[in-house]
């Protein structure tokens, strides 16, 4: 093979050999050496136009850093990288790398490891920086949420001199990111990132539920300026059949969550997961893990074409085995007081619409059905819009998030906003645009004049937001 061909090649990145990693949580994906890292990143074109760029929805200078970790200079690759992107240590872990699928280099081969080598940027440069707050402005902002929508906003929000208090109704932080399995993230990254925020005015407020314990206009009467509500969708969604009251039915999320936080959860000998997404993927991999020789199964109603899961979480999931089994869709669970099994009805694509989407639809008379003790229903979710205001005006995003229905998020009561994402880096970028909305409206409101991002490190005049080439965002919310 000739320099050319190699340089479509990828270096592999290290895995950990499946039998030993089915039998605990250990993290599944390893570091690239230093040298590893160069090479990949030699491997990078330098676009003129930042593909990767324009696909990421913080617009992270990717292209940027890959230049910097090529030449060696990992102190640099880190500084940029942290520059624009708070929640980097987390991301380089979980990003599902919108910028790969965008790499010039995925056409003519394999794309850059662009999220693995932020990683490499991290842990070989010196990734132990401060934020600095601008001036204090002595006005307070209330964030009710406490994952990657409601942090990221905090950050824009502190830099600019607010003080921020984050209401969160779990025990920990990280929203539904603390869902996220270890073998993923090893459940440290995001307070890896925080840390960097010590110098913030920013308090979080653990044990408080939006609706309950306090409201959007609860919130304004105790002098907060203005509330961001970054609540997710939390909720779980069910498919209204048959049996989803029995015992033995798990939400998926709530599953993740206790896993995580070392709850007891009780599991068969025979799972089932409904879903195709990657909180069904999450489900599989984490009941293997929990349940060794057991059967584990994935039921998708689609083909493995059209799964929303991330190709790379399938590839990894289906040495640990798993079985899928995908075009059903489910129609009943079967038992009197426990989970004995669950009927599927076989399903068919039909022609593409005038989009270019097939939709499904059932075979008539074809069912199957599957003994299990266990069923997780990862089918979606929803927010938990209990105690709020019909007065708000929220309308749902397209993961079941709420929002303002208004320009910059604004909802109907004034100095309230909503937001949310389908994705952590989604989330992330939903939280900023709220946050520059929220600034704006308080600039307004005090005779001032809004202005960029200040320079997270305090060290001048803010830096560019986009890097040399950048034409626009490719990406939808």
């Amino acid at each position: 093979m000739n320099a050319a061909d190699s340089r479509y090649l990828r270096i592999e990145v290290p895995e950990e050999h499946v039998e030993e990693r089915i039998a605990d949580f250990r993290e599944v994906l390893h570091s690239y050496s230093r040298e590893e890292a160069m090479l990949e990143a030699q491997r990078c074109l330098q676009c003129a136009l930042p593909f990767c760029v324009e696909a990421c929805p913080i617009t992270q200078d990717c292209r940027g850093y890959i230049g910097l970790v090529a030449q060696g200079q990992f102190d640099e690759a880190a500084r940029l990288t942290l520059r624009e992107n708070p929640l980097a240590s987390t991301l380089c872990k979980v990003c599902y790398h919108y910028c790969e699928d965008a790499c010039i280099m995925k056409g003519r081969g394999v794309p850059i490891a662009i999220r693995h080598l932020k990683r490499a940027a991290l842990e070989f440069g010196n990734s132990g920086l401060e934020y600095v707050p601008s001036a204090p402005r002595h006005q307070r902002v209330a964030i009710v949420g406490a994952g990657p929508s409601g942090i990221m906003a905090a950050w824009e929000l502190c830099l600019r001199g607010y003080a921020v208090t984050i209401f969160e109704r779990q025990p920990a932080i990280g929203g539904q990111a603390g869902a996220i399995p270890h073998y993923r993230m090893p459940n440290h990254e995001l307070l890896i990132d925080l840390q960097r925020f010590r110098n913030f005015d920013l308090t979080f407020v653990n044990g408080r539920t939006a609706g309950v314990d306090l409201t959007p206009e609860s919130l304004l009467a105790e002098g907060y300026r203005a509330v961001f509500v970054a609540i997710g969708a939390s909720r779980a969604s069910y498919p209204g059949i048959p049996g989803e009251q029995l015992d033995g039915v798990l939400p998926a999320l709530d599953f993740l969550y206790d896993v995580n936080q070392s709850r007891p959860v009780t599991l068969g000998r025979h799972v089932v997961v409904v879903g195709g997404g990657d909180v069904a993927i999450d489900s599989v991999r984490t009941a293997r893990r929990l349940s060794p020789g057991s059967s584990v199964t994935m039921a998708y109603r689609r083909t493995r074409g059209e799964s929303p899961a991330g190709e790379e979480e399938i590839r990894e999931t289906e040495p640990e085995g798993i079985e899928f089994r995908w075009l059903v869709g489910p129609v009943r669970i079967l038992g009197k007081d426990h989970v004995e099994g669950i009927v599927l009805q076989k399903m068919e694509l039909t022609q593409p619409d005038a989009s270019g989407r097939r939709s499904v639809r059932p075979l008539e008379g074809q069912t199957e059905t599957i003994e299990c003790d266990t069923v997780i229903m990862a089918v979606g979710e929803k927010a938990d819009l209990t105690g709020f205001s019909d007065a708000l005006g929220l309308k749902i995003g397209t993961k079941g998030w709420p929002e303002g229905s208004r320009p910059g998020y604004r909802t109907s009561l004034d100095g309230v906003f909503a937001a949310g994402g389908r994705s952590v880096v989604h989330a992330m970028a939903a939280g900023t645009k709220a946050a520059e909305a929220i600034d704006a409206y308080l600039c307004e409101k005090d005779g001032r004049r809004a202005g960029h991002r200040p320079d997270p490190y305090g060290e001048g005049e803010s830096p560019p937001p986009f890097p040399e080439g950048y034409s626009g965002p490719v990406w939808k919310p």
